[in-house]
This record gives C-alpha cells, sequence and structure tokens, in this order.
C-alpha cells in the first residue's frame, strides 16, 4: 500500500506554479471564447473546410488528445508556432489590471512560475495587461513543455528538472482539477480554482472525486490574501 505524501504548511512552500487562464484572471473575461474562436477559423484556413466542419475537428482532437494543437501535430503533421502565434492574437483588454493581485504576489514567499498550455508570448501579454509580470521567474508555455499537454505528468517532470523545484516544497495553482493529478502525485501542494464548467471539475475529469486537492480558491485573490506567511 502507498501511503499519500505529506503536504507541507503553505507557509513553508518555496515554488508557486500559476496556471495562467481562468486562474490569474476571471473566467468571467471569457477570454477563452476569443481563442476558441480563432482555433477553429485556423483549421478551417489550413484545410480548407468550412467552419462548422472545422469546429467539429477541433472539438475531437480536444477530446482525444488533451489540445487541439496536440491532435493537429499528431495526426496532420501541423506546425505550431502558426498555430499558436495565431489563435492568441486576441484582445486581452477584457482582463482588468489588478493592483490586488499584484500585492497579493508580492507579500507571497518564494519562487513564482507560470505554467500553461498555452504560449509565452499569450502568458505576457496577460501579466503585462494584468500588471504582475515582475513576480514571475519563467513562463513555462506549451512550447517549453515540447508541445505536451496537461495534464501529461512528462511536462511535470521537464519543468521542476529544468528549473530546479522541489516538488514536495511546491504549490500549483490551478482552475482544472484533472490538471492538479500529477502535481499532487509529485507531492506539490495543489489549489484548486473553483470552476463551474463541467471539464474543469474534480468529479468531471477522470481523476476520481477530488482527493488530489488539497485547498479549494472561490476567489483566488481572497485566498493568496489569507495564505499565512
Amino acid at each position: 500500500m502507498t501511503l499519500p505524501l505529506p503536504r507541507i504548511p503553505l507557509s513553508q512552500v518555496q515554488a508557486w506554479i500559476f496556471d495562467l487562464d481562468n486562474t490569474l484572471y476571471p473566467a468571467s473575461c471569457n477570454l477563452f471564447a476569443q481563442v476558441d474562436r480563432r482555433i477553429g477559423e485556423f483549421i478551417a484556413r489550413h484545410f480548407g473546410i468550412p467552419y462548422d466542419e472545422a469546429r467539429a475537428m477541433q472539438k475531437r482532437f480536444f477530446r482525444e488528445h488533451g489540445t487541439t494543437l496536440r491532435g493537429l501535430m499528431v495526426e496532420h503533421d501541423v506546425e505550431p508556432e502558426p498555430f499558436l502565434d495565431y489563435v492568441h492574437a486576441i484582445d486581452v483588454t477584457p482582463v482588468e489590471p489588478s493592483p490586488r493581485l499584484d500585492k497579493a504576489l508580492e507579500r507571497l514567499p518564494g519562487r513564482k512560475v507560470i505554467y500553461t498550455n498555452g504560449s509565452v508570448t499569450h502568458a505576457d501579454n496577460i501579466t503585462a495587461r494584468l500588471g504582475i509580470a515582475r513576480h514571475f521567474d519563467t513562463v513555462f508555455g506549451i512550447t517549453e513543455a515540447g508541445y505536451i499537454p496537461k495534464p501529461d505528468p512528462r511536462p511535470y517532470a521537464t519543468l521542476v528538472e529544468r528549473h530546479g523545484i522541489d516538488p514536495k516544497r511546491a504549490c500549483m495553482v490551478e482552475d482544472i482539477a484533472r490538471n492538479l493529478a500529477p502535481a499532487h502525485a509529485m507531492g506539490m501542494t495543489t489549489v484548486w480554482v473553483r470552476s463551474e464548467a463541467d471539464w474543469a471539475r474534480p468529479d468531471m475529469g477522470g481523476v476520481g472525486a477530488g482527493t488530489h486537492i488539497d485547498h479549494v480558491a472561490d476567489d483566488l485573490i481572497d485566498w493568496l490574501e489569507a495564505v499565512p506567511v
């Protein structure tokens, strides 16, 4: 029988790993609607097919491969960078600058890293808009992950090895519950930013009932402000 790894108090966390989309900014900003639309447009243009057909392909890739990009690469050898450049060329003004988040991150001890299935450029645009870019040592995006999306455990291992992170002294914050499962298995403390989206919930992500979640945050900033330091 394998015993669960002990979790450290939040005050002892040395590295904070944050997801980007719908985590560092509220899901109510609905930026993904723009990205989602542009993914469908990219597929339609690339294959010369109607948009509705492209949408069906897009959703199948997401279900079967974790991200649409992964499906395009595996099944059709699509070059990833033109795809990423196109789908992340969006208007980020729905995201409001957040002085409160800036202050909450400033008081948080330890290193801060962004780990996203998106691109570094996308992360840079969002963090600049929020006014929080200065807090992050690095952005570990889909390119840095070898185009292998969460929750495949391999890029999690690459992240901690490349950046010298001790998983047992790290905390990962994420809105999609299934993406926390590999982090928890490595010994990280995990925080789920609550989402009502079916695919984001712990009981709908194929990882059980949520025993891999150590903390739940209904509002990220409120939660960060309450972390003991």
